[in-house]
């Protein structure tokens, strides 16, 4: 017993152990390994006994013990107990493995969480280190560029640059196109490098250190360079580049350069665009692959990006342009050193507003955080709000596989960021914002690039391993996790957005998350609270991102979230520290310190600072204004991230004010103070390089040079020239001249005849010295003794015009053996065509030519040869090519005479800069007298005042600006001209005030008459006398006099002409010198006239003082033919009574309606009897007024005349009838009367009153009767109504169809007429009730009528009668009759005669009443007998 106790408590503590074992697991959840429950299940928990050695026992136990059964059995109990403890050491030492592995897990888990939790916080610090690079990212920039230097020989020089950049890029030194390598001369050169500060320092300048040198800033977002010349002076000669800078030049004539390539470009948002860069020569084959960027980023061909080269051409469309392509696209070209490139920026204008008044629309929609079922959008605000500021922006989104835009918000959407939730897995998706403001909403913004909507960690849950043969093994994760049912909660759960209407929930799915499917619960509660509630209601959350919008500001909240799948819904997960809304995001402050400085002739440079706050700053909008229009053009729409921006576009000579915006999510700043004024003029540099080295002339040791000015003098006039020379084959040059030359001309000396000598010129303004000309070819020192003259030199081309230009020149300096005698003019078609044509046949002897029959846009160049009696000597070098075109807005000199009386020559300059000037002369070469005129510039205009102008002065009269000749014209000032400009001096220095209106003469409805009359503005100086019949007169009561100088109006007031005041008036006006005199002859009918239409209008003022005809009487007919007689009182009151008469009988048939004044009085038929006088009286107390209306002779005929017209008018369309007799032709009116003539025609002939047509007409009817028709009757019918004016006509045709169905009803008719006429019938004898004594004799008796004779009847109550004793019956052919001898009262009641024959029969009724003697007879009975 005590073994098998102890057995038993082995077994419960075993037991205990099991349970505590299977307890632990499942407080743990993993499942991965069985536990001792689990185990003891599987094969019972005691140990298992063979069958036969239990049946031992059993049979035994019936036995008697014995001493070897006890043996047996206490063997057996060893046994037992030992099988027990054995059990139970392998289920302790399972539990023991049990709990270690169940140990391992956790630790493996944690230190597997804790390695996550590493990895995750070093990604998102990586992540959060490149956003802070890409943020501050910027392409190598140079604020400040190299420039230019000119030294003397010995003498130290330091080259500086600015570069910017993130990352720092890396500076690179080259000269003529080498690296400059500062260990071959470190005793030379230093280079430092400090803050962005490139400095390069070269000591004790040589000519070997001339040249261009050029800095290239590399990075990984692209590259900038900068040059700049060195040039060095010395006694003994000038470099400027190294002998194999030239070579490399001749090396490259043949590879193409960059020619007239794209400026800077403007293009509607939505349309396409090309830009296109034309080279100098067809592309060589490394050069065909011309790289394209914008903004630095390399644009690739795509379904909106197309990418040619060919030829000497390349191009690149967008075929729709958006506001994100805006920025600077630069085409780069390989050369055989390296790169070259163009540069333009591209400006995308605003498409027209969806609704006007409304926003434009944004841009940079970008999608970020692609999850399941959730997507995070980002945009830039528009830079145009509209009419009225961006309230907010609406968010929509396309499902590509449906095709329909979808709004994501209802509520407008302030900040520039939106969550996007409830999509739908595995779909593609685009997404666009539009802006709204007070006006409507914008246009939408360019649609994002599809996205799939998909889990972003499923490819962090696969592992591929590679095996031999190329085969490929993919384990994924939730294999490796096993059976995981019911899901764990999710960790780490967290706010990653924080709006100030929403936050956006993020957490981590849980591991192991389960081979099912996972959505997710998500809960919240109040801080402080215990309850939580469901935050994500009855939406699915697919996705570990949940925006919350429904939170209310000012309290914190927690959340947790639970996992969710087909078996179950997972404990909560761990709650998120205290989440609440977040401030508005308020916009950013505006930038400060703008600053315009000038750039180009149409752009400016603008610069400004950056606000203090600058975090969330995305770039800025840029706007420009005309100085004092305040009408604000957008510049920008996107956003510039530095703080400067070239503006282009500009007017010239036109001043401008700049003002900037900040952008950021939160929208955009105020905008920022306006900078000063500017004038949009070329910055100042130094002149461009001299061309066209000539030579003039040559003595043998001294030779004339000549050569072309600077295209371009750099904005300041070109003062100063230097001439390097060398001699030919040798590479150093030697300065010609210390003290500059001012003229495009100079003499070299100490030459040695018989050497070839090369030359290049250097122009210099005020700000330096510009690049040397291109060599000349090597001249021959030898003394000329050729007998042709020379070259002329110095050609100018002025006046450049669609179709002609002027061409000036210098005479050759050597003239030959004899004096020039003339010129022939030679042109060229094209840049470098060698095909030359003479223009002249015949020499001109002026230094000047007009070229007239040019092509508008044809490019040409022309040149000059001198003419002597020996021959015609060399050319000159041709002009630079020359467009035959106006330039916009290109003015010629006017002519007139100003406000003193002066005559003038006024030139208006297109543009011009502070050191422009205009250079006036005559025929082109001669000065001009200033004592004969005088000069005077305003702005951009020049006037040329002539003091005392005489036939001296006539001639050709030119200008030209100083700084380009081709602003230039003339005019011809000829003696006709003279004589017709000093007619308008005259007429100006002695002016005459002008008359806009004569006198005039009104009469007011008072009565009061006014004479005026009005000249033009006078000032306040004017002087005015009045003059009547030739004595002055003033105002007086009676007579009012008024002068109104501003308005130039005169006004004589009179309240009562009378005969005293007629006569003549005459107005004398002076102003200053300008003076008039008008007179008005107020005499005769005129006066006579206006008198009496002021005694008739002051009577009928009079009259109006009480009730008055507003409208007399007057008649009218209306449509329905009724003649209407009206009049209209007004003034009146209460007891105004207002009566009607004709011929003195008052008419009491009228309507008169007092709250309108009007009496009506209708008459709906018009007779000889509504002819008359009528008459209508008004009065009051106040008095009376009366109009009357005489209806009489030519009046009443005009009545009848508008009568009839109404009538002709109403007229229906002609109908037709068939009667017995024939047909009849009608037409129905209104009303007829005889005034209105009428006339009948059959087939356009009248119709004449005959025996076959009779015409006939009522009240309301006119008609004719056709009798007896015939075939001959059908045709066109036709009736003219005549009202004594018009003729109006109604028409029928009686033909056809028409005339067949007439006929036959007329036929028809007829023989019912016929039948009728014969047909049996009583035509008199019976009365309807008769009265007869009784014993009386009664005889009736009537008469009958038919063809042939009738048959007759008698009948009694409806039985025939036959003679009888008491009836006799008489029959006749024409009459009948029957007697009732001796009638009693038996014999009354009704009586019938019938009458028959073949066409009809009849019957008549009399009633015979009989009454006894003394009686009365009825009433209504006639008595017989």
């Amino acid at each position: 017993m005590e073994t098998r106790m102890v057995m038993h408590r082995e077994q419960e503590k075993q037991s205990s152990q099991m349970s505590h074992s299977m307890q632990l697991s499942s407080q743990i959840k993993k499942k991965t390994f069985a536990s001792s429950d689990e185990e003891a299940s599987n094969s019972d928990f005691y140990p298992i006994i063979s069958a036969d050695l239990m049946s031992v026992k059993e049979i035994l136990g019936n036995f008697p013990r014995h001493r070897t059964w006890e043996i047996l059995k206490e063997t057996m109990a060893a046994e037992e107990a030992y099988q027990r403890e054995k059990w139970t050491y392998f289920g302790n030492e399972a539990e023991k493995v049990e709990l270690d592995v169940i140990r391992n897990q956790q630790r493996l888990r944690t230190r597997v969480d804790k390695m996550a939790l590493r990895k995750q916080a070093e990604k998102k610090a990586s992540d959060y280190k490149k956003y802070l690079e890409l943020l501050s990212q910027k392409v190598p920039d140079f604020p400040i560029p190299l420039r230019a230097h000119t030294v003397w020989e010995g003498m130290t020089v330091k080259l500086s640059c600015t570069v910017e950049g993130c990352p720092p890029p890396k500076v690179a030194w080259y000269k003529d196109g080498k690296p400059l390598k500062m260990s071959d001369q470190p005793w030379n050169y230093s280079l430092q490098q400090k803050f962005g500060l490139n400095s390069l320092e070269i000591r004790r300048c040589s000519p070997s250190d001339a040249g261009e040198y050029k800095v290239i800033a590399k990075s990984p977002l692209g590259e900038a360079m900068t040059f700049g010349t060195l040039v060095v002076n010395s006694y003994q000669g000038a470099a400027a580049g190294s002998q194999r800078s030239q070579t490399s030049g001749l090396q490259l004539q043949q590879e193409a350069q960059f020619g007239l390539s794209f400026p800077p470009t403007w293009v509607t948002e939505g349309h396409s665009l090309t830009l296109q860069c034309s080279f100098t020569s067809t592309l060589l084959p490394f050069q065909q692959d011309v790289i394209w960027f914008r903004d630095d980023m390399q644009l690739h061909q795509s379904s909106n990006v197309d990418i040619k080269a060919f030829d000497d051409k390349a191009t690149i469309t967008l075929r729709a342009a958006h506001k994100e392509h805006e920025g600077v696209y630069t085409a780069r070209l390989r050369t055989s050193d390296g790169f070259q490139e163009h540069r333009g920026f591209v400006y995308v204008t605003d498409a027209p507003a969806a609704a006007l008044g409304g926003p434009a629309s944004p841009l940079a929609v970008q999608v970020s955080d692609v999850n399941k079922d959730y997507v995070f959008l980002t945009w830039q605000p528009p830079s145009a709000d509209g009419a009225s500021p961006v309230e907010g922006y609406y968010v929509e989104r396309c499902n590509l596989a449906q095709g329909e835009w979808v709004h994501c918000n209802v509520h407008i959407q302030k900040m520039c960021h939106y969550p996007v939730f409830g999509l739908e897995e595995g779909a593609l998706y685009q997404f666009r914002v539009s802006a709204v403001n007070r006006d409507g909403t914008g246009r939408p913004s360019k649609a994002t690039k599809p996205v799939l909507t998909a889990d972003p960690l499923e490819h962090t849950r696969r592992m591929v391993v590679k095996v031999d043969g190329g085969r490929t093994i993919i384990i994924t994760k939730d294999e490796l996790e096993g059976q995981i049912k019911v899901p764990f909660p999710p960790t780490n759960v967290h706010a990653c957005e924080v709006s100030d209407t929403y936050v956006v929930l993020s957490w981590t799915e849980p591991e192991p998350r389960g081979r099912e499917p996972l959505t997710f619960y998500v809960e919240r509660s109040l801080t402080g609270k215990n309850g939580w509630e469901l935050a994500s209601l009855d939406m699915v959350v697919n996705s570990p991102r949940f925006p919350v919008f429904d939170l209310v500001k000012g309290k914190q909240y927690h959340f947790r979230v639970r996992s969710v799948n087909k078996y179950g819904v997972s404990d909560p997960s761990e709650s998120s520290m205290p989440v609440s809304l977040g401030k508005p995001q308020a916009v950013p402050a505006p930038p400060h310190s703008a600053m315009a400085i000038r750039d180009t002739d149409t752009s400016v440079l603008l610069l400004w600072k950056e606000p203090r706050d600058k975090e969330d700053i995305l770039g800025y909008y840029l706007y420009y204004s005309e100085a004092g229009t305040h009408e604000w053009t957008t510049v920008n729409n996107k956003p510039v991230t530095k703080t400067r921006f070239t503006v282009h576009g500009l007017k010239t000579q036109r001043e401008y004010v700049f003002r900037v915006k900040s952008v950021s999510r939160a929208g955009n700043s105020d905008y920022s103070e306006e900078t000063l004024p500017i004038m949009v003029k070329s910055a100042i540099s130094v002149p461009s390089a001299p061309s066209a080295i000539a030579l003039l002339l040559c003595t043998g040791s001294e030779m004339v040079l000549g050569w072309r000015a600077p295209s371009c003098d750099g904005g300041t006039p070109v003062r100063d020239y230097y001439l390097d020379q060398r001699e030919k084959g040798m590479k150093t040059w030697r300065e010609v001249n210390v003290k500059p030359a001012k003229e495009r001309q100079f003499k070299v000396s100490s030459l040695t005849s018989g050497l070839f000598y090369q030359f290049r010129v250097f122009a210099a303004n005020a700000v330096g010295v510009g690049k040397p000309s291109e060599a000349s070819e090597a001249f021959l020192c030898e003394k000329w003794t050729m007998p042709e003259p020379g070259c002329p030199y110095d050609l100018e081309v002025r006046e450049v015009r669609n179709d002609s230009l002027v061409l000036l020149w210098a005479p050759p300096l050597y003239e030959g053996r004899s004096p020039v005698t003339g010129y022939f003019l030679e042109i060229s078609q094209g840049d470098e065509s060698d095909n030359w044509t003479v223009l002249n046949n015949k020499p001109i002897s002026d230094t000047r030519y007009k070229v007239s029959g040019l092509e508008a846009g044809q490019t040409y160049r022309l040149r000059v040869l001198a003419v002597n009696e020996t021959g015609v000597g060399w050319a000159s070098l041709p002009t630079e090519p020359v467009v035959a075109l106006t330039q916009p807005g290109t003015k010629n000199i006017e002519v007139g005479v100003d406000d003193d009386g002066f005559i003038f020559l006024d030139y208006e300059a297109v543009e011009m800069n502070d050191e422009s000037e205009f250079l006036w002369s005559k025929n082109y070469t001669d000065p001009i007298d200033a004592k004969r005129v005088r000069a005077e510039t305003k702005k951009n205009r020049s006037v040329l005042t002539f003091t005392d102008p005489s036939e001296e002065d006539l001639g050709l009269y030119t200008v030209k600006m100083s700084d380009n000749p081709q602003l230039s014209s003339s005019y011809d000032f000829t003696a006709e001209d003279l004589e017709r400009l000093k007619e308008l001096s005259w007429q100006v220095r002695n002016p005459l005030i002008a008359l806009k209106t004569g006198w005039q003469v009104e009469v007011s409805e008072n009565g009061s008459v006014r004479l005026w009359l009005q000249t033009e503005s006078l000032s306040d100086a004017a002087e005015l006398r009045l003059i009547f019949n030739d004595r002055e007169i003033s105002s007086t009561p009676r007579r009012k006099i008024n002068f109104d100088r501003a308005k130039g109006l005169v006004e004589i007031l009179f309240d009562q002409l009378s005969r005293e005041d007629e006569g003549s008036y005459t107005a004398q006006l002076r102003d200053g010198r300008a003076k008039n005199q008008f007179t008005l002859v107020f005499v005769g009918k005129k006066f006579r006239e206006a008198l009496a239409l002021a005694d008739a209008n002051r009577r009928d003022t009079q009259r109006k003082s009480g009730p008055y005809f507003e409208e007399y009487l007057s008649w009218s007919v209306n449509e329905d033919c009724e003649l209407t007689v009206k009049c209209k009182v007004t003034n009146t009151s209460k007891d105004t009574s207002l009566k009607w008469f004709k011929e003195g009988v008052e008419v009491t048939s009228v309507v008169y309606e007092p709250s309108s004044g009007i009496s009506t009085l209708t008459m709906s038929q018009v007779t000889k009897k509504e002819a008359g006088s009528y008459k209508a009286v008004v009065s009051d107390r106040r008095g009376e007024d009366v109009s009357t209306l005489e209806l009489l002779n030519d009046e009443y005929d005009e009545l009848l005349q508008q009568l009839s017209k109404q009538c002709a008018l109403s007229a229906s369309p002609l109908r037709t009838e068939s009667t017995a007799d024939g047909f009849r032709l009608y037409c129905s009116l209104k009303y007829y009367i005889s005034f209105l003539k009428t006339s009948w025609y059959f087939k356009e002939k009248k119709i004449d009153h005959e025996a076959r047509a009779r015409p006939g007409s009522s009240m309301q009817k006119v008609w004719i009767e056709i009798l007896n028709p015939t075939e001959s009757d059908k045709g066109k019918y036709t009736l003219e109504m005549f009202d004594g004016r018009e003729t109006h006509k109604r028409f029928l045709d009686l033909s056809g169809e028409a005339f067949t169905e007439a006929l036959l009803e007329h036929k028809r008719l007829k023989q019912l007429a016929i039948a009728e006429k014969n047909r049996a019938k009583v035509t008199k004898g019976l009365p309807d009730v008769v009265a007869i004594m009784e014993g009386k004799s009664l005889c009736l008796t009537c008469f009958i009528d038919g063809e042939p004779s009738p048959e007759s009847f008698w009948l009694r109550n409806d039985r025939e009668l036959f003679n009888q004793d008491h009836f006799t019956i008489t029959k006749e052919p024409k009459s009948s009759s029957i007697t009732i001898n001796n009638v009693n009262t038996e014999d009354s009641g009704k009586y019938s005669i019938f009458v028959r024959n073949q066409h009809g029969s009849e019957t008549v009724d009399v009633t015979v009443s009989v009454y006894k003697h003394g009686q009365k007879p009825p009433a209504n009975a006639v008595e017989m007998g």
